[in-house]
C-alpha cells in the first residue's frame, strides 16, 4: 500500500508501474494529493489539451478525477496491450482518500518519488481535477 501524499505523479507512475510488473498487488491510495510538477499555466494547458483530442465516440478518453489521472499515468508506463501488461494493471487499484479496509494499515511511501520543495505551492491532482470540471 502506497500513500501518494507529496509524489511526483510521473516519477511514482514509474516506479509502481515496474513494481506492477515484478509482480506485486498495489493499492494506492490519497491519489488526490499527489503533485504536478511544472508551471501552472503550462500543466493546466495540457491536461485541457488532453481532455480536447479526439471525439467522444471513438476516443482517446482522458479522465477528470484525481485516481483515473493516476491510474493513467502508470498505464502510460506498462505495455497495457500485451497480456503481461494486461495482468500488471489489474492489480493497481487506486483510490481518493483513505477507505475503511484501509484504514489501520500503515502505507509506505516512494522516497525517490517525493517533491522537491520549491517556491511555488505546487499543484496537486486534486487542483487539476477541480479545474478541469471534476467534482472533487
Amino acid at each position: 500500500m502506497i500513500d501518494a501524499s507529496g509524489l511526483v505523479v510521473g516519477r511514482a507512475a514509474s516506479l509502481i508501474a515496474q513494481r506492477l510488473l515484478a509482480g506485486e498487488s498495489i493499492v494506492v491510495i490519497y491519489a488526490e494529493r499527489a503533485v504536478v510538477t511544472g508551471s501552472r499555466a503550462s500543466v493546466l494547458e495540457i491536461y485541457r489539451a488532453n481532455r480536447a483530442r479526439g471525439s467522444v465516440r471513438s476516443g482517446p478518453h482522458f479522465p477528470r478525477n484525481p485516481d483515473r489521472i493516476f491510474r493513467r499515468a502508470v498505464r502510460g508506463m506498462v505495455p497495457h496491450l500485451k497480456s503481461r501488461g494486461k495482468a500488471a494493471f489489474h492489480r493497481l487499484t487506486v483510490y481518493i482518500g483513505c477507505p475503511e479496509p484501509y484504514a489501520k494499515v500503515s502505507a509506505s511511501s516512494l522516497p525517490d518519488a517525493q517533491a522537491k520543495p520549491t517556491l511555488r505551492s505546487p499543484l496537486t491532482l486534486e487542483e487539476v481535477s477541480r479545474l478541469l470540471g471534476a467534482r472533487v
